[in-house]
């Protein structure tokens, strides 16, 4: 999971909740690579719930301990080596596991994904697979916010990694229909000592086609 201190992540899904919502209560929302978001209890707050992917231990630790947040922990049996941690309320459900071995067999199928550093983080070589299990993932009303950035790979290889529009195209195009919300500058101080001249980050919302 790539840091969001510099992503504005927050802002994003705050400015881009309502289409993703979508007029729906209690949205059962997948982040995938969490870290130690604070969107997650932000949207459990607001009434849905979250299932997070996160293979550190002590990043979903730190979380529920920063959010003043009390949890339970048991083992998954249904992912060998896996845990999973719970809130008290049971709004939000985190997953400690590699998310290949995530499946909605485990934890079923939602309503609202927010991709948030994770396919940026991921290894170029890795993204037809992450796609995959993400559409898997998907359930039939579901709305997929997806994050993305643009620069000059000659000059940086990330992470964050580039993802041009005609990557997200071709990885989800055939399943779903990627509508572009949002394109701005990104470019801060600290791209700037990555040593590339601009960011640009774009935000896509994917829905599934009908069949």
């Amino acid at each position: 999971m790539v840091s969001c201190a510099f992503l504005s992540c927050f802002r994003l899904l705050e400015k881009h909740l309502d289409t993703v919502v979508n007029g729906r209560k209690g949205v059962r929302f997948l982040f995938p690579l969490c870290g130690k978001a604070i969107d997650m209890k932000w949207l459990a707050d607001m009434g849905h719930t979250v299932v997070g992917v996160e293979i550190s231990e002590i990043a979903i630790q730190h979380f529920f301990s920063e959010q003043n947040l009390t949890y339970t922990e048991e083992l998954v049996p249904a992912i060998p080596g896996a845990k999973l941690f719970k809130s008290s309320d049971g709004k939000i459900t985190l997953y400690q596991c590699n998310l290949y071995d995530f499946s909605s067999s485990t934890a079923g199928k939602f309503g609202g994904i927010w991709d948030r550093g994770s396919l940026v983080a991921i290894n170029p070589c890795d993204r037809q697979r992450y796609a995959t299990l993400i559409i898997s993932l998907m359930d039939k009303d579901c709305r997929y916010l997806l994050d993305t950035f643009l620069y000059n790979p000659s000059l940086y290889k990330g992470p964050p990694f580039l993802v041009p529009d005609e990557n997200v195209n071709d990885l989800f195009g055939k399943a779903c229909n990627i509508q572009p919300l949002e394109s701005t500058d990104a470019f801060t101080e600290k791209q700037r000592s990555w040593g590339i001249d601009y960011l640009t980050e774009k935000v896509h919302l994917l829905t599934l086609k009908q069949k």
